[in-house]
């Protein structure tokens, strides 16, 4: 696993086609995103190289229900004790309670998608979770502001890193030979692109996507983004 400092306090965690991202610093440690099931003990791992033990974990956020960002969320919970945070309107998927709509794939993801699905296990439920409205601010990184942007899927989120410059976009936002594109397979298209201009709207340095590398200039890379699978 690849692990990348983004700006100081933040940095990348590559799991395989997903990223999760860590922040640390003195408002302690949080994991956004978990990966696919069975991720844990490469998180883990990836605490040591940065000097820290899963015990530091202060809290998990989750961009999206998808069981390869929700993955390994029960598992690392239950062994730390932390909760998990998700947006209200993935909530029920991520606790088992129902579950969550499958996406519209249109026919140019097809392909991907069957590759991007393979062989992915469905995420453990996590029994207890705290749902994120809009505009919720987090003890993290200065204060993170949860940005409700549905699309991808009913309850995504982003987090806003105002004094970093950064936007934590999940799945709204990927990246692509260097360019930011609307991420494939929404739940609903046009929700998704109209989450993508609200965070196009953000004066931000640095946008971290779901998959892909962080986007530098981010502000004027999301107002340019394009949707290739549409």
């Amino acid at each position: 696993m690849d692990v990348t400092e983004v700006v100081p306090g933040l940095h990348l965690l590559s799991l395989d086609f997903v990223n999760a991202y860590v922040w640390h610093g003195p408002d302690g440690v949080t994991l956004i995103d978990t990966g696919l099931s069975g991720t844990g003990p490469a998180i883990e791992t990836a605490l040591e190289q940065l000097g820290l033990h899963r015990s530091d974990l202060r809290r998990i956020v989750l961009t999206h229900f998808h069981d390869d960002h929700a993955g390994s969320a029960a598992e690392l919970a239950s062994r730390s004790g932390i909760p998990v945070l998700v947006g209200r309107g993935d909530a029920p998927f991520v606790r088992g309670e129902v579950p969550g709509p499958p996406p519209v794939v249109t026919p140019a993801e097809q392909a991907l998608y069957a590759v991007a699905t393979a062989d992915v296990r469905p995420a453990p439920a996590v029994p207890v979770v705290e749902p994120l409205d809009d505009g919720h601010v987090l003890d993290v990184a200065g204060d993170a502001v949860v940005l409700a942007v549905p699309g991808h899927t009913p309850g995504s989120i982003a987090l806003h890193l105002p004094r970093h410059g950064v936007v934590i976009t999940g799945d709204t936002v990927a990246e692509h030979q260097g360019r930011a594109i609307l991420g494939p397979f929404n739940t609903d298209r046009a929700g998704a692109w109209a989450s993508l201009q609200r965070l196009a709207s953000l004066d931000v340095d640095v946008a971290c996507p779901g998959h892909g590398r962080p986007i530098t200039g981010a502000a004027a890379a999301l107002r340019r983004a394009t949707d290739p699978f549409g």
